[in-house]
């Protein structure tokens, strides 16, 4: 009996309101190592997929937002022991599309792992942070309490594929916020692992949205639209992010820009993340009968 056997070479599709459809298009394209070897296909997204996303991510507000700061913590925790227990299939995804030793990308993974434990311990801190009581001139109490946006589009960084990609979606969920992500073009696996691994923990669908496909195709099609409350362009190039900046005006969106080069995506995060997609809302309460 013959030993050969044909390998089975991989169509991975999109992560959209906890499911994995196909793209609309139908159109996939070849994902390859640092190396230039083919390692698989990847859905391309279009934009009826973007705005799919989008109506999914709307859909899925009022729950992750109205659920308890503590609850989202729970839940983002889960995230990371789930991620956990796959960290030695991130390494291989890492190293292979960022060419990089496997102790690198291991220590990549590693640092992913403890961003979400990071971000999911804020979440329920947050209205101590940057809320607060407001001393008024009359006979009222006066707070200021931080709230999500809503529906926030992220073009993810290009080259950090996973510690990147997890330091741009960890912060928008923390706050309440829903995603819809635009993954790394050319190494969008650990992005397509990640979407297994939230479909597989307690994130509720809707809530994460990963597309696999161009930036510059779904970008505009994202900043332009209504129901999408704020936008990261950190993944963008300068300028494209310009174009996306401009268009993202139009609807009067909240937008972060991020450098012209990656940042040291390992170096602490801060609160600088999390506060670009809250809004204050102050409310006012009358003080005795």
């Amino acid at each position: 009996m013959s030993t050969d056997r044909l390998e089975v070479r991989k169509t991975y599709k999109l992560y959209l309101g906890g499911k994995f459809p196909r793209s609309e298009s139908g159109r996939t394209y070849p994902v390859t190592d640092a190396r230039g070897r083919f390692v698989a296909n990847a859905a391309w997204a279009s934009r009826k997929d973007a705005r799919d996303a989008v109506v999914a991510a709307r859909a899925a507000v009022a729950g992750w937002s109205g659920a308890t700061a503590y609850n989202r913590g729970q839940v983002l925790y889960r995230v990371a022991e789930v991620m956990e227990g796959r960290a030695a299939q991130f390494a291989d995804e890492v190293a292979a599309g960022e060419g990089l030793s496997a102790a690198r990308a291991r220590a990549s993974v590693d640092a992913a792992i403890d961003r979400w434990v990071w971000y999911a311990g804020w979440t329920d801190k947050l209205s101590a942070v940057l809320g607060g009581t407001n001393p008024v001139a009359g006979p009222y109490f006066d707070f200021s309490i931080p709230e999500p946006s809503g529906v926030v589009a992220v073009l993810a960084p290009q080259r950090s594929s996973l510690l990147g990609l997890v330091s741009v979606l960890a912060p928008v969920l923390a706050t309440g916020n829903t995603a819809v992500v635009v993954t790394s073009h050319d190494r969008p696996l650990p992005a397509v692992t990640l979407g297994e691994v939230l479909a597989t923990s307690d994130v509720p669908g809707g809530v994460a949205n990963l597309l696999t496909g161009d930036a510059a195709e779904i970008g505009p099609w994202l900043a332009e639209h209504a129901d999408v409350d704020g936008i990261d362009l950190t993944g963008a190039p300068t300028r494209l992010a310009m174009e996306l900046e401009r268009s993202a005006a139009g609807t009067l969106k909240r937008v972060l820009r991020g450098t012209a080069e990656e940042p040291d995506w390992s170096a602490d995060p801060g609160l600088s993340r999390m506060t670009p997609f809250l809004e204050t809302k102050t409310v006012w309460h009358p003080i005795g009968l």
